[in-house]
């Protein structure tokens, strides 16, 4: 009798954990930052001030080819949202993807979830917006200038969306934001490049953005109902702006040039016009030596700025003991030429513009602190987290084209594909482990081939394509 009873004790306690464990699934929290380089000190980079980023990283795993599908802002997000490859909704540029088209997403709640956190919201979650997932600053649809209706950008994804304006007013205000309430698109010539005139973080927008999240996460901790929170930086977009702090620690760094600073002839080269459209505190073209030096600190100072916003997030996890339950992902929109091949900004298919940070930390993983240089794509991001997080309601009105990355987080030698794909406008670049194909395909036809290899670091130092036609065809075999 009595070992019966013992036994019907053990079964209980067993059925009751059990029961607990289904009633705690795991929360997400989603970090996006805006034109962030894999230029940490995670990634290898040692002139790089990023030890909260590297934080992250010893209890997750970095991605060191993780590659975006568009190397613009918002057609690169609706990708990874969606989950939905540019080759099915064409989506290739700019940001009518949360607008416009047969593709665009409809404010109807349809049979299967539009996104990545309309999904958790279906399955219960509280979904929390705080600063840039989407397009635009606030998730809410308006123009530089102000002038628009202020729909959700994402519809049916977000139970609150909080972000704080502070004294810029409104959303475009907070992204191309000064001190003070001033910013560019005020109607007043705001367009200094660079400005590292504050004290506090908190002067700032990203710094008044990871006050409202460590508020909003302590509540959170406080419920029993599990949350999608969708964070946006937007340091180090331009303008350069951070506090004096961030520039003075970067003053005796010793910061190289880019390793390929010579303009190259190719058609996938730009003039840099959304860079050069600031006004600058030295001449413009060309910049000397020293300038260039100048502008890679004053993009690593906003990285810096940011970096310890994200610090500031990962604390309160801790402190609230949110870590335990929390999985934490921490990705760059894309990647940005810093005067590499006379390039600055993005908006081009090669290498440094596609490719972008991405870190995933899972309670109680295994592999915490370790690696991975498998070929991973932003559309991966969507699968993962339906693999990890176990969502109840997993139903998606489109089929997702990435694929889970739960076997390379379990293994870092794991592979899920040979190839990563990126587009922009009609180009098509695919990314092997040794090679990187460009061209653009028009009415059916491939044109403009470009092919470049692992010995210059992907970099467009010289076109390899003619002396390699056996690769170019091998490589063009994984065009959709």
């Amino acid at each position: 009798m009595i070992r019966f009873l013992l036994y019907a004790a053990v079964a209980v306690t067993a059925l009751g954990l059990a029961h607990a464990a289904k009633a705690k699934p795991m929360n997400v929290l989603f970090i996006a930052v805006d034109d962030l380089r894999p230029e940490l000190g995670c990634y290898g980079v040692d002139y790089a001030h990023s030890p909260n980023i590297d934080r992250l990283a010893k209890r997750g795993m970095v991605f060191r080819n993780h590659f975006v599908q568009v190397p613009t802002c918002g057609a690169s997000r609706y990708a990874m949202l969606t989950g939905r490859s540019p080759a099915v909704t064409g989506f290739t540029g700019g940001n009518a993807g949360f607008y416009a088209g047969k593709t665009a997403l409809t404010a109807e709640t349809l049979p299967g979830a539009q996104s990545m956190p309309e999904l958790f919201k279906r399955s219960g979650y509280h979904t929390v917006l705080v600063g840039k997932i989407s397009h635009t600053a606030d998730g809410r649809v308006y123009a530089y200038n102000g002038a628009g209706d202020g729909r959700d950008e994402v519809p049916n994804a977000w139970t609150e969306m909080s972000t704080p304006y502070g004294t810029w007013k409104r959303g475009w205000g907070i992204f191309f934001a000064y001190a003070n309430g001033i910013h560019r698109e005020d109607g007043y010539g705001a367009k200094d490049l660079v400005d590292f005139t504050v004290e506090g973080d908190d002067d700032l927008p990203d710094g008044q953005m990871a006050a409202h999240a460590v508020s909003r996460l302590k509540h959170l901790a406080k419920r029993d109902k599990p949350f999608f929170m969708g964070l946006g930086f937007f340091k180090p977009h331009l303008p350069f702006v951070a506090p004096r702090q961030d520039w003075e620690a970067l003053k005796e760094a010793d910061i190289p040039p880019p390793p390929h600073p010579d303009k190259i002839k190719s058609p996938y080269w730009h003039g840099s016009g959304e860079f050069f459209k600031y006004d600058f505190p030295y001449p413009k073209r060309p910049l000397s030596p020293e300038n260039i030096i100048n502008v890679r600190r004053a993009y690593l100072a906003c990285v810096r700025y940011t970096d310890r916003q994200v610090g500031r997030v990962l604390d309160v996890l801790d402190k609230t003991g949110l870590s335990d339950n929390t999985i934490v992902v921490l990705w760059g929109d894309h990647g940005w030429n810093l005067g590499d091949s006379a390039l600055w900004a993005k908006h081009t298919p090669l290498e440094r513009a596609v490719r972008s940070p991405l870190i995933i930390s899972v309670p109680g993983m295994k592999q915490a602190g370790s690696s991975s240089n498998a070929l991973v794509e932003s559309l991966d991001l969507f699968p993962t987290l339906i693999d990890l997080a176990k969502p109840e309601f997993k139903k998606t009105e489109h089929p997702l084209d990435g694929k889970s990355l739960a076997k390379v987080l379990d293994d870092p030698s794991a592979k899920v594909r040979d190839a990563a794909l990126s587009y922009w406008r009609d180009a098509i670049t695919v990314r092997t482990q040794s090679h990187r194909l460009i061209v653009t395909r028009k009415n059916g036809q491939l044109s403009k081939v470009e092919l470049y290899d692992q010995f210059t670091g992907f970099d467009p130092v010289k076109n390899k394509a003619e002396n390699n036609p056996a690769v170019v065809e091998r490589l063009k075999a994984y065009l959709p």
